[in-house]
């Protein structure tokens, strides 16, 4: 049986990345769900993660459903995996505060699958003591949060804050998975 990764886009220019890691993780064989913040569809459509998953987006919590269904808790049971890439300040500090006002949110607090959340912001937001805090919160209670890479930022900004390279993230999520 295959795998199931849902993979949780919030609102960073780092969500183009996430298209390169759902097409990778479909060649991989796995069945790949996408949950699409409204701010990530700033930046890539529904429609490139449909392409490349081969399975509808889901980018509200109050889409129209065939038949009746609690959509945030098939999902989050189906999970073998939840990854959440890019998580900007905003998703990460929603997290770790209970705060379910979304798709997104309200599916990661119903997962019982591993939650692996790769960050991605401006160097000052990664380095605000606040996300620093609700970085270390998320870790004691399990969650797996990844390191930034280093480098230039869309900004123009040096420093970490960079979603690592998504080849990384691919490898990380397999590892997971292999566990």
């Amino acid at each position: 049986m295959k795998k199931t990764i849902l993979i949780g886009v919030s609102g960073g220019i780092a969500a183009y990345k996430a298209v390169e890691i759902a097409n990778q993780l479909k060649k991989d064989g796995y069945n790949v769900e996408v949950i699409m913040t409204k701010a990530a569809q700033e930046f890539v459509t529904p429609l490139t993660f449909k392409t490349m998953s081969h399975n509808p987006v889901v980018t509200d919590m109050f889409d129209p459903v065939r038949e009746w269904d609690t959509k945030h808790i098939d999902m989050a049971k189906a999970a073998d995996v939840f990854v959440i890439v890019p998580a900007t300040a905003n998703v990460i500090g929603k997290i770790a505060n209970g705060i379910a006002d979304d798709m997104l949110t309200t599916t990661v607090m119903a997962a019982r699958s591993p939650v692996l959340i790769f960050p991605a912001m401006n160097t000052f937001m990664y380095e605000n003591p606040i996300v620093q805090e609700n970085i270390e919160k998320l870790k004691r209670h399990g969650y797996h949060v990844y390191d930034t890479a280093s480098g230039e930022l869309a900004c123009g900004d040096i420093g970490k804050g960079k979603l690592m390279n998504w080849e990384a993230v691919v490898k990380e999520i397999e590892r997971k998975l292999e566990e």
